[in-house]
């Protein structure tokens, strides 16, 4: 009797365990599709998150890229600010020239040269990549924002040696100086210290050896101001700049509210210039933003009051607009990896260093520069570049700041050497071929695009133009 109970016991588990089996696999498979869906919502949520996440980050550099191209408007009205009235025309068009001749030269060579296939670390464009940007499409948006962030960045290059040559220098050497620079005096050395940015696997010269430039303050502005060097110490000075016997005469500028409302628009693109240089809307584009701004507010304090206090107020409006700028070229390279205070610190030196800088260009080396160009963009690029040095080591692969500083300073001289091995050619060839400069006439009645005098009631000042008078100037 209790062998049949067991064994009656046994078939009713069986039988329960059987329907529970049953009901559980019900339950699986019930809820197997609802599992699944789960799943490829959450796939589809993560893909669309990256999806957003790249959308953002390209519209952030696109609207970077129209700051900085913006700051050709910038540069103009700086530069019509600073110089005399009878040539603010021909300063116009060039900002504009310059654009135009860069744009082309860039897509033509410049972009494949600076960020195609390497060749040895020396150059790109070694996989077939160095014409019209080829191949630039298999990166999708990215590629072609990418493109566009950097035309800018070369053209602000460019409108440096505008700058620096002003009020006598012909229209056409100018276009094709640069031309010359977009298509191959920056690129290839922004090949050595940026030709990775676009083709990861590229071990260019610089990137080798560590040096860090992070939106440029050598890459750009220090580069710009060796080109604008060497063209305004082989050009001359302006007549009339200089007596016999070597002093500086002075010459008023157009018009300080111009230089005022060129030096905001600037101080505007620059936040594009330095937070776009990020690539992506990521949390360091704030940081970066803020130590700009310290930057250049630091840099005009200083100069103001150093300029006011130490040096008599000579050329103090020139010296406040420049110490604002030299402060936003300095913090370029370093403004990723300082915190704000020591971006103070930064701009407050750049703001003595542009000072004495622009004294010692005009007044000692007689180099005239009509908008301060160079002790701005070159002398406060090489000062930022070494800042580096102050920056977190931990940002900068763990290394000493002694070591930093050596690899910082071999990146400064690599741009001098092969800048100004180049302008050399570039001006040399120029000025005993098609010319230089304009004539003594030309620039006495003041320049315009078609090469001819500018007539005494299209200009500001109601110049007259008198052979005795040019004759006086040259004599000096």
């Amino acid at each position: 009797m209790s062998a049949q109970l067991s064994t009656h016991s046994t078939a009713v588990l069986r039988d329960r365990l059987s329907i529970l089996g049953g009901l559980a696999s019900a339950i699986v498979i019930w809820m197997l599709p609802s599992w699944a869906q789960a799943q490829a919502a959450e796939a589809a949520e993560a893909a669309n998150n990256v999806a957003t996440t790249e959308a953002l980050d390209t519209l952030w550099v696109v609207i970077a890229a129209a700051m900085v191209f913006f700051m050709q408007a910038g540069f103009l009205a700086v530069e019509v600010g600073f110089v005399r009235p009878r040539n603010i025309a021909m300063v116009a068009m060039k900002n504009l020239v310059d654009w135009v001749a860069v744009s082309m030269a860039f897509m033509l060579v410049g972009f494949g040269l600076m960020f195609g296939t390497s060749l040895g670390g020396m150059l790109g464009g070694a996989g077939g990549d160095l014409l019209m940007a080829a191949g630039i499409d298999r990166f999708g948006m990215r590629g072609f924002t990418f493109f566009m962030f950097q035309l800018a960045f070369c053209g602000t290059a460019a409108t440096v040696v505008s700058g620096a040559m002003s009020e006598r220098t012909g229209f056409v050497p100018y276009l094709f100086t640069s031309f010359v620079v977009g298509l191959i005096i920056y690129p290839l050395f922004g090949h050595w210290a940026w030709g990775n940015l676009l083709v990861e696997d590229n071990q260019p010269l610089l990137v080798r050896v560590g040096f860090h430039d992070f939106a440029g303050s050598t890459v750009v502005h220090s580069l710009g101001g060796w080109v604008g060097l060497m063209g305004a110490w082989l050009v001359g000075p302006r007549i009339g700049r200089l007596d016999a016997d070597g002093n500086v005469r002075a010459m008023r500028g157009y018009s300080v509210p111009f230089a005022v409302l060129g030096t905001i628009i600037l101080w505007f693109g620059w936040w594009g210039f330095n937070g776009g240089s990020t690539l992506a809307l990521n949390d360091q584009v704030g940081p970066i933003i803020t130590n700009t701004n310290l930057s250049a507010a630091a840099g005009g304090f200083v100069a103001f009051a150093h300029c006011w206090f130490v040096q008599g107020k000579a050329d103090l409006n020139e010296k406040f607009i420049g110490g604002i700028l030299g402060g936003l070229v300095s913090i370029t390279a370093c403004c990723d990896v300082l915190d704000p205070s020591r971006s103070l610190l930064v701009g407050g030196l750049a703001g003595v260093l542009h000072n004495y800088g622009y004294d010692f260009i005009l007044k000692r080396a007689k180099i005239d520069d009509p908008v301060g160009a160079i002790p701005i963009h070159l002398i406060c690029g090489i000062f930022g570049t070494l800042c580096v040095a102050m920056g977190d080591s931990s940002k900068l692969g763990g290394r000493a700041w002694q070591e930093i500083l050596i690899v910082q300073c071999f990146g400064v001289l690599a741009c001098m050497v092969w800048t100004i091995g180049c302008s050399l050619v570039l001006f040399v060839g120029l000025k005993t071929t098609i010319g230089l400069r304009v004539s003594p006439e030309e620039e006495v009645a003041g320049l315009n695009i078609e090469g001819e005098f500018m007539q005494p009631e299209e200009q500001g000042d109601q110049l007259e133009v008198d052979m005795d008078m040019l004759d006086s100037l040259m004599n000096d």
